[in-house]
């Protein structure tokens, strides 16, 4: 199966200046998502969808392809990640290449590691569903959630109120990482989150939300320990 790695890597970023190549913890954020493609083994293409020459350049100097350059649309405020991957693919069958998996990787994910690129494609593949995505457990029930009305804390399901923990359903959400796909039912979906969807539970300590400073300070923590926890097990 020829399969494909899109890493998104937009050049604009309004909280956190350049941030798809910022250095985190010594070399630049983005060279992680390129590196774990590369070394996962899985993946015929490599490339990076970017409008920037600058975040090309640096593409390029870790092992990604940069074949061609966003257009104007998938390059605004406004576009999706969706817009970015059909333009992507749909730019790759113009030039006669086409892919049985696609696989989006986010350029500031730098806890996506070999390893879970090549147990994702070996769990989609083994699978009838259409779409695989890493999801973490959200820390505190959601049942248990409470909302702002007239000033006043109310919960918004009341009726899990005297619910042990153990008996709640536990609720995940996307871990903001990576997404692998069937390319052919990606086509017809034309969403990532569209379709029948295969779950890795990821470990909270591998996920973190990278939107400010302080995030990025905990995220680089949380790497750390990541790579500490791997050295002692290996």
């Amino acid at each position: 199966m020829r399969a494909i790695a899109i890493i998104t890597a937009r050049g604009g970023s309004k909280r956190i200046p350049k941030k798809n190549i910022r250095d985190f913890c010594g070399k630049p954020i983005l060279a992680y998502s390129i590196e774990a493609a590369l070394q996962a083994g899985v993946f015929d293409t490599v490339m990076v969808s970017t409008e920037s020459g600058e975040i090309a350049r640096i593409a390029v100097e870790y092992g990604a392809e940069v074949p061609f350059f966003r257009s104007q649309e998938t390059a605004g405020d406004y576009a999706t990640t969706n817009d970015v991957l059909l333009e992507v693919l749909a730019e790759y069958e113009k030039r006669g290449q086409t892919f049985d998996l696609t696989c989006c990787i986010y350029p500031t994910a730098p806890f996506v590691t070999a390893k879970k690129l090549r147990a994702a494609v070996e769990q989609l593949c083994a699978s009838d569903a259409d779409t695989l995505l890493p999801v973490v457990p959200f820390s505190f029930p959601p049942q248990r959630g409470m909302v702002v009305r007239d000033g006043r804390l109310v919960f918004e399901y009341p009726e899990y109120l005297d619910a042990r923990s153990q008996d709640l359903v536990p609720h995940y959400h996307d871990s903001g990482q990576f997404s692998l796909m069937k390319t052919e039912r990606y086509l017809v979906n034309r969403k990532v989150m569209l379709g029948e969807i295969l779950p890795m539970v990821i470990d909270e300590l591998e996920v973190q939300d990278i939107d400010n400073e302080t995030d990025w300070k905990i995220a680089e923590m949380k790497y750390r320990l990541m790579m500490e926890k791997e050295k002692h097990e290996s």
